[in-house]
């Protein structure tokens, strides 16, 4: 990183738009910056989501990773979640060594490692304010292009950092699910599944709240939300299948800085020309493109009068 400073040059991920529309709000790029984690996720505890009630009953429920229960799948989501954090706060440091104030179009990427366990990185432009007085503690980051960026700060905010909210629930596909999912049952809902497609979503925004408040900003725009189903082999009861939804939002977090109104805030004002000879000369070139019998136009031509010099 001190050498890529040093050498005057810098490397960026943005388009020629993305460029012109940083340089717009008063930042310029200072180079192209990198995170990675690879982690080997061990035994998460997993097990039927039935078999764990906190109240002993043994009807199935649905098992939210952020609960922390027995059997869900907590373990596997803080190991995701540090991961992340981890490839984008080293992004942050390389940030920090080329003198940038931030990064500027992060994208997060997960991926098996061909030797095992998984992949994570973040790659962005790290962008400077030339100018500033006070140097910021720690560099923001946010997944916004250039324009989004750019439309932020004019708007009188600015990004305070990467949130992620992630939750994974699992279900057991019990009687009443099989028999409200049979070809002769008709149109009819399942209600199991929908409570774990809604409540895996809600406890996904919850995280996400969370990591919000954590940068201590007032609101969070979204960029990605992702949800993914699969099923699988109840490891517990034989012939059973277990349904498993894992909920993904990301986005940036955002704060005001600027409590100034927008100038084109107010209607614009519609203002006509007070001058008699200019109103009715663009009144003679307007009735010239007009077909309209020779009558009709003289008579209005002549509405404000004869043109007194």
């Amino acid at each position: 990183m001190a050498a890529i400073r040093a050498s005057g040059t810098w490397g960026s991920a943005l388009t020629a738009d993305e460029f012109a529309a940083v340089r717009s709000v008063g930042f310029e790029p200072v180079g192209q910056v990198f995170g990675a984690a690879v982690y080997s996720v061990g035994y998460t505890g997993y097990s039927c989501p039935g078999t764990w009630r906190p109240d002993g009953d043994q009807t199935p429920a649905t098992q939210l990773s952020g609960r922390s229960a027995p059997g869900s799948f907590g373990p596997l989501v803080q190991a995701i979640y540090q991961a992340r954090h981890v490839a984008i706060d080293r992004m942050a440091a390389e940030c920090t060594a080329l003198g940038g104030h931030g990064v500027v179009g992060v994208r997060l990427s997960r991926g098996p490692f061909p030797l095992g366990g998984a992949r994570f990185q973040a790659i962005g432009t790290a962008v400077r304010a030339p100018g500033t007085a006070h140097e910021p503690r720690a560099p923001f980051s946010c997944d916004l292009s250039g324009q989004d960026f750019a439309k932020l700060i004019a708007q009188g905010w600015v990004p305070a950092g990467l949130v992620l909210g992630i939750s994974i629930g699992s279900r057991h596909d019990d009687r009443n699910t099989a028999r409200q999912t049979r070809v002769w049952s008709g149109n009819a809902e399942v209600a199991g599944w929908t409570e774990l497609v809604s409540e895996s979503r809600q406890d996904a925004r919850g995280q996400l709240e969370g990591d919000v408040r954590r940068f201590g900003a007032e609101g969070v725009v979204i960029a990605t939300m992702q949800m993914r189903v699969r099923e699988r082999d109840c490891p517990v009861h034989v012939g059973r299948r277990d349904h498993i939804v894992e909920s993904t939002v990301i986005g940036t977090a955002i704060a005001r800085f600027s409590a100034g109104e927008p100038r084109h805030a107010q209607p614009a004002l519609a203002v006509m020309s007070l001058d008699p000879q200019r109103r009715q000369a663009a009144r003679i070139r307007i009735l010239g493109c007009l077909r309209l019998p020779l009558w009709v136009r003289s008579r209005w031509a002549r509405r404000d009068g004869p043109i007194r010099r």
